[in-house]
């Protein structure tokens, strides 16, 4: 389909993403033509079938951004309803648990258990309010320029796009979103973010980013077990002492928790599997008593920024600017980042909204450049918050013990104030070795009740793809997935997917990888761990993909 045959419609501001970054750009700039006596059209593009469908996190929220943004949130009914009441850190060894100091990261005095997918809809009511247009199931895949190069927009894909290629009889061509300024909240590693970052060369003075996966369930249990706002983290087993990551038991309403791993992708061993180390972590004693009984209820899985300050790329370029996750805002030692995500996007609507003229019914032939947002970022609380956590992760790369000996120093001694700061590991792909050098994992098989499969996995995670469309998982070169991923790497697709899109099956004596593309829960980790870099994720037909709750 030429591009000259798509409809197009024209903004003031697109943005792409209606997570918690998106949502609070399109508020603030709503509010700021507001106190400016304009009217300003911002248009909201979310890939996921509703607001909320493919949010998922943790999620401990400090509502800091939120107090900014939305003075008057209780008035206004947003859904944080249970604070945190206490904070727990557990150190595990295969049996034991040992209690562990709450240190000042650990410490949500002030923050609430929420789920972050509730938050995001009623951000959306908010900014609906204000006259924000948000369209969900439309996935923004293409980046549209002005004759200088600058970003003229984005279009969304086309739908009714046959396995073959070829439109369907429900064929619908894709829309162009034209506007002055494209803002990005693609979350963590945003296929169109990566392109803008590649065209702008936005990386090109920071450190490559590094990234965390995430898994997370949802249980109901016996309601001993369950002590509404309690928090808790463990670190130690079932990770090795070289392994970065850590797990989580929040405790909700309802008799209802959420537990979950986070590991960092930058792990060594090629037979190493995220979902199966969080099935084996259920099995400690410490966490297997809170869950017999129990019924799991929800299931999901994301990759995280864990790369912080030295990470961050440039952030504006000529006809928008990156916020949230896609560029990098998250405060590892604390494990949040909904409200940097949040902080980063008013920074942003606030650098760009004096630079939107007003055109009537003309477009502008060039976009310009929000220079002003790094500088407003680096005289926020933000940049010293992520100033002050950037030493704790990178520390990690010399073993669990080194970096909490260190991380306390940092804590406690030098407050963040060192005069120095540590460069990261290099990139998660390259970190892992070959599968020669390195000891399968015997994990133990799942038993239905604490233990799982992914595939009954999936289907927890409600995810609905349309058949008849192109798998939207490219190989480069499809002979390295056999060639030097499975003789090198023992296939490690295979493992590290926490939903079982990757599959090495054998036809008439020969291996192929089959990849299940049905499965995808739009995580991205293959995209950021595949040793050769061969896999690119881009997006479905919009609307495809997890169908969160609560989550």
């Amino acid at each position: 389909m030429n591009q000259t045959e798509r409809d197009a419609m024209q903004y003031d501001v697109v943005i792409v993403g209606a997570g918690v970054a998106g949502l609070s750009a399109a508020i603030k700039l709503k509010q700021l033509a507001a106190q400016a006596g304009r009217d300003i059209s911002v248009c909201v593009l979310e890939k996921g079938s509703e607001v909320g469908a493919h949010i998922v996190s943790g999620a401990v929220f400090d509502p800091i951004a939120l107090n900014e943004l939305l003075p008057n949130w209780r008035e206004l009914n947003a859904p944080l309803t249970r604070a945190v009441t206490e904070d727990e850190v557990l150190f595990l060894t295969t049996e034991r648990a040992f209690r562990l100091p709450v240190t000042p990261n650990f410490d949500n005095k002030g923050n609430y258990i929420i789920s972050l997918g509730q938050l995001c809809r009623w951000l959306a009511e908010q900014a609906e309010g204000l006259g924000v247009e948000i369209y969900a199931g439309f996935a923004a895949t293409e980046l549209l320029f002005h004759a200088d190069g600058s970003i003229k927009g984005v279009a969304t894909g086309d739908m009714g796009v046959g396995k073959d290629g070829a439109p369907t009889a429900n064929f619908q061509a894709g829309m162009e979103l034209h506007a002055q300024q494209t803002l990005f909240a693609e979350g963590a590693r945003g296929s169109l973010t990566q392109q803008v970052m590649a065209q702008f060369a936005l990386n090109r003075d920071c450190q490559p980013q590094t990234y965390g996966l995430g898994i997370k369930e949802i249980w109901e249990v016996s309601p001993e077990q369950c002590h509404a706002g309690r928090v808790q983290h463990t670190v130690g087993y079932p990770l090795d002492q070289r392994t970065y990551g850590g797990a989580f038991v929040y405790h909700l309403d309802n008799n209802q928790i959420a537990l979950g791993m986070v590991i960092g992708l930058n792990y060594a061993n090629p037979y190493l599997s995220p979902f199966e180390e969080l099935q084996r972590w259920k099995l400690h004693p410490a966490i297997r008593k809170m869950l017999e009984g129990g019924r799991r209820v929800a299931y999901g899985a994301r990759a995280l920024v864990e790369g912080g300050l030295q990470s961050l790329p440039h952030l504006a370029f000529p006809g928008g600017a990156l916020i949230g996750d896609c560029a990098g805002f998250l405060n590892v030692p604390r494990i949040k980042g909904s409200h940097a995500a949040m902080k980063s996007a008013m920074l942003a609507a606030e650098a760009i909204f004096p630079l939107l003229d007003d055109l009537g019914d003309e477009q502008p032939e060039s976009g310009k450049q929000a220079d002003a947002y790094e500088t407003l970022f680096k005289n926020s609380w933000l940049y010293q918050e992520l100033h002050q956590a950037r030493n704790i992760r990178p520390a990690f790369k010399w073993g669990l013990i080194p970096a909490m000996i260190y991380s306390g120093l940092e804590l406690y001694l030098f407050k963040g104030r060192a005069p120095w700061t540590i460069k990261h590991h290099g990139t998660d792909h390259g970190s892992l070795k070959k599968a020669a050098a390195c000891q399968p994992i015997d994990y133990p098989k799942p038993d239905g009740k604490l233990t799982f499969d992914r595939l009954s996995s999936v289907q927890l995670a409600n995810v609905a793809h349309e058949e008849n469309q192109p798998v939207h998982l490219h190989l480069r070169h499809p002979r390295l997935m056999l060639d030097v991923n499975a003789v090198e790497y023992a296939s490690p697709e295979t493992r590290y997917c926490p939903a079982g899109v990757y599959e090495i099956v054998q036809e008439n004596g020969v291996s192929r990888l089959q990849i299940n593309a049905a499965n995808c829960v739009h995580c991205k980790t293959c995209d950021i761990k595949d040793p050769t870099q061969n896999i690119e994720w881009t997006c479905p037909e919009g609307g495809g993909g997890a169908n969160y709750g609560a989550m």
